[in-house]
Formats: C-alpha cells, sequence, structure tokens
C-alpha cells in the first residue's frame, strides 16, 4: 500500500537526520554539517512531502521556502527538520487526505484527458475504452479505500456498494447507475450500442468523480 511506503520513507529519513554528521566550527561557536549530507536529505525530504501533501500545501511550501535559504549551520538544518517533522505527525496523526486516492486521481485525470481527446478526434472506440476504464478503476480504489472488500467484484457490485453504504449520493448515484451498462459495451466491444454522447457522459461523470472524491 503507499501510504504503507511513505510511512516507511518517513521513518528512514527521521533516521538519517538523527544521524546527521555535525562538524565544530574552528573559530565560532557553534556546528555545521557538510553541504552534502544536509542537501541529500532535505531533497528526499522535499521530494517525500510534495508526494505525500502536494505542491500546494503549506507543508510543501513552508518546507521549499526555508530550503532555499537554509544553510550549513546546525540552526538552519534544524529549521528545515522542524517542518519536516510537522509533516511527519500530520501524516501519521492521519490528517491529511487519502495518498492513494490522491495520487490515483491524478493518474485517471491523465486517462480522463487522453479519453477526452480521442473523443474529439473521433476515435469514439478507443475513448469509451479508456474512460470505463478509468471509471471502474477509480470506484474500486475509492471503495477499498473506504473499507468495503470489493476485490474480484463486477463493476455492478462495485457500485452497489457504494450506493449501500451512502458513500455516492444525489445526482452523483443517479447518474452511476447507468455506467455498469456503457462499461461492458465497451470492455466487449459492441461498439453499436455506444453513441459519442455516451462516451462524453462517461467522460464527464469520471472528471466529476475525481473531482470530489478524489481531490486533496
Amino acid at each position: 500500500m503507499m501510504n504503507d511506503t511513505f510511512g516507511r520513507r518517513f521513518s528512514e529519513l527521521k533516521d538519517m537526520f538523527l544521524n546527521m554528521p555535525y562538524r565544530a566550527y574552528e573559530h565560532v561557536e557553534g556546528r555545521y554539517v557538510p553541504n552534502g549530507f544536509w542537501r541529500q536529505w532535505a531533497t528526499s525530504a522535499q521530494n517525500l512531502i510534495q508526494a505525500v501533501f502536494g505542491e500546494a500545501s503549506p507543508h510543501y511550501r513552508n518546507f521549499s521556502v526555508l530550503y532555499a535559504n537554509t544553510g550549513e549551520s546546525e540552526e538552519s538544518v534544524s529549521a528545515l527538520h522542524a517542518v519536516f517533522a510537522a509533516a511527519k505527525d500530520d501524516f501519521e496523526g492521519g490528517y491529511v487526505f487519502n495518498v492513494e486516492l490522491r495520487v490515483s486521481g491524478e493518474v485517471f485525470g491523465d486517462f480522463v484527458v487522453l479519453a477526452r481527446q480521442s473523443l474529439a478526434e473521433g476515435h469514439k472506440d478507443v475513448a469509451a475504452v479508456l474512460a470505463s476504464a478509468a471509471l471502474e478503476d477509480a470506484l474500486k480504489r475509492y471503495a477499498a479505500a473506504n473499507d468495503l472488500d470489493v476485490n474480484q467484484k463486477t463493476m455492478q457490485d462495485v457500485v452497489n456498494a457504494l450506493k449501500s453504504n451512502g458513500l455516492v449520493s444525489g445526482a452523483q448515484k443517479t447518474l452511476l447507475d447507468a455506467m455498469p451498462r456503457l462499461r461492458n459495451h465497451a470492455m466487449h466491444a459492441e461498439w453499436g450500442k455506444i453513441s459519442d454522447p455516451d462516451v462524453n457522459s462517461v467522460i464527464g461523470f469520471v472528471e466529476q468523480f475525481l473531482l470530489t472524491k478524489f481531490s486533496g
């Protein structure tokens, strides 16, 4: 699971910081870390924070601003670590949007872009497959993130599970009823049963679903 991987990396970088090879200044009080060591740690920490929280998060913005102005002194590096520690605490405390959903949403968003482009270029069948695949995977990941057992379940079963547990509602719930039928037509190459408006409706639904359920 992606959350477990990120959790391990937070722990590794915490240990890496604790083992930072500080050296005493020769002519003034205090200690410093040779550039190569603290920059290696900071680069990895920045990359992790970006992956977990996103570039718009206060954690990433604050870390990046500090990083740009950090020197080798222990005080300067410690200030950078304070932001990293805050990010680690928030992640481990569950005070961050589900990482797997956010990252998955970015991937599915790419599929949606390709599907819309294919439809615009007259490749309805290609667009139908891309949009349907993105929708089915998104529904399953969202269900799994909410502790529903959807392994090896059909798309209709997943839809029913989401509805019965109140995870979709309103217009989204109504529109979702038609999605398994369109998905089955696309996955079984029944192209004559799928129209351009059908494909456009799937693309539109996936876009809205990602916006409401997968964005951080």
